[in-house]
């Protein structure tokens, strides 16, 4: 937008909402916009009092959201991020109140309004950490008044199908999961889901715009994960990734972190030319994938020591530490080949096997991680525990990982 004063402003408002223009609606209520700019210099000091001679200037709430504006912009261009994100509060509250009235053509405001909601919720909660006066109050704040914005569109009922409300559910969710996401309150994030489920009315998820529906599945996928429903989170995560814009590289790096290592536990390795294209992803996970391949128990248990902190961060350890079996199964297999494929191995191969490895185990605690790894079939025989002989089948002795029945079933 050019410069303009306020009475300019104004009057570029009351275009957009004469034409139902909501592009250009958005761009006006930004307040990064060079307009912005213009207004900060127009009034230096401006508080709701001294501006209160504008109000009725329009029709409402719009002369009070135009009002908010310049008091959002003010404490912006003067780096106060808390004082803006309360304005800001004021001027969404504002806006809720035409929103509900209108059809669909006021979403792109929506849409950008609640973007800068969030935006300054972050700015406002660095802000108060380094007065030390908290750190998530304002983003749950966002959260809240986000999630009322679902509820304003959710509950259209009377505009035409094209135009209603309902066709910005899944974005304004995608900024209220990712709020709830961030400060960790993950009971309401499955709320949110449950509200959505439990009204079929609503338009099919594959009718909204590709990007509202990675970023839903991407939420629906985490909340099942951390469910530790991982054949739910695998499929969600599959479809977001794959659904995914190819030029979105953080988008893709952020869904793979947890989709990479679900598919690990169901035997699926990433390959060479997917990791080159994902460094961050390439260190992590490398040395994980090679420890598997050579069934090299010490390697991944060191490698586990190494980003437990960041694995940790990630609520990844766990998984991660559950795929140490597949390493085992590695290391079991070898014993296999190097034994000439025989179908009766004494345990105490196995037990030197482990103890090369670098596990200091007792013979009996061999025989327990043999007797597991049939019992998760990962290898097909029994254990003759009177004879010390473990007896394989004789065909198909390590079943492809892939091929075993409900495999995150025993995780």
């Amino acid at each position: 937008m050019p410069q303009m004063n306020f009475t300019q402003f104004l009057l570029e408002i009351a275009d957009a909402l004469r034409t139902e223009n909501g592009p250009k609606l958005a761009g006006l209520l930004k307040p990064v916009e060079e307009h912005g700019k213009s207004l900060v210099k127009e009034f230096r000091n401006p508080t709701k009092q001294s501006l209160s001679m504008y109000e009725g200037s329009m029709e409402s709430p719009w002369d009070e959201i135009a009002i908010q504006y310049v008091l959002v912009v003010n404490h912006c261009a003067k780096r106060r991020a808390i004082e803006a994100f309360k304005e800001e509060c004021q001027l969404v509250s504002l806006f809720f109140r035409y929103f509900t009235q209108n059809s669909g053509w006021t979403l792109p405001a929506l849409f950008s309004i609640l973007r800068d909601l969030r935006d300054l919720a972050f700015d406002a909660d660095l802000e108060a950490r380094h007065k030390g006066q908290g750190d998530t109050a304002n983003m749950e704040e966002a959260a809240r008044i986000i999630s009322k914005a679902f509820s304003n569109c959710i509950t259209d009922r009377s505009s035409p199908y094209a135009e209603s409300r309902r066709w910005g559910i899944y974005y304004v969710v995608g900024l209220v999961l990712k709020s709830y996401f961030r400060v960790k309150r993950i009971s309401l994030s499955k709320n949110i889901v449950r509200a959505i489920d439990a009204t079929p009315d609503i338009p099919p998820l594959s009718a909204y715009p590709r990007s509202h529906q990675v970023t839903y599945r991407y939420y629906l996928g985490m909340l099942n994960f951390l469910s530790e429903d991982f054949s739910k989170a695998e499929q969600e995560l599959t479809l977001a990734f794959y659904n995914c814009h190819i030029g979105a590289h953080a988008n893709q790096v952020r869904i793979l972190t947890y989709l990479i290592p679900l598919r690990v536990l169901r035997g699926h390795l990433p390959s060479r030319e997917l990791l080159d294209r994902f460094p961050a992803l390439d260190d992590l996970y490398s040395p994980f994938i090679a420890a598997i391949r050579k069934g090299d128990i010490r390697a991944y248990d060191e490698t586990l020591d190494r980003f437990e902190r960041r694995l940790a961060e990630l609520n990844l350890w766990l998984t991660m530490e559950r795929a140490r079996e597949l390493c085992i199964r590695g290391l079991f297999r070898r014993v296999w080949t190097a034994s000439d494929k025989a179908t009766r191995i004494p345990v105490s191969m196995f037990h030197t096997a482990l103890h090369i490895a670098g596990l200091d185990v007792s013979i009996e605690e061999a025989e327990c991680m043999v007797a597991n790894m049939i019992y998760r079939g990962y290898m097909r025989g029994y254990i003759s525990h009177e004879k010390q002989m473990v007896v394989l089948a004789n065909t198909n002795v390590f079943p492809r990982l892939a091929d075993r029945p409900n495999p995150y079933a025993l995780v």
